[in-house]
């Protein structure tokens, strides 16, 4: 597994903590299932070209709002 690849599931754990938002929340905001989000944290799936893209602007849009701190270099 590349560094990226080990990095994410942190990601998302950060971003949720960052935002006060459940996996259920986070999960609704992404589109995605509850079961998704979980897979990602805890490491036994990534996501794919389309999960990544929609966690990417996610991430992204936040950012911009001033609502998340680019604390992990970006997506």
């Amino acid at each position: 597994m590349a560094a990226g690849e080990q990095a994410f599931p942190a990601l998302v754990k950060e971003i949720r903590r960052q935002l006060a938002l459940s996996q259920e929340d986070l999960a609704r905001e992404l589109g995605v299932s509850f079961a998704t989000i979980n897979r990602w944290e805890n490491g036994k799936a990534k996501p794919s070209k389309l999960g990544k893209a929609q966690f990417d602007r996610f991430f992204t849009r936040r950012i911009q709002e001033g609502k998340l701190k680019d604390s992990e270099g970006g997506p």
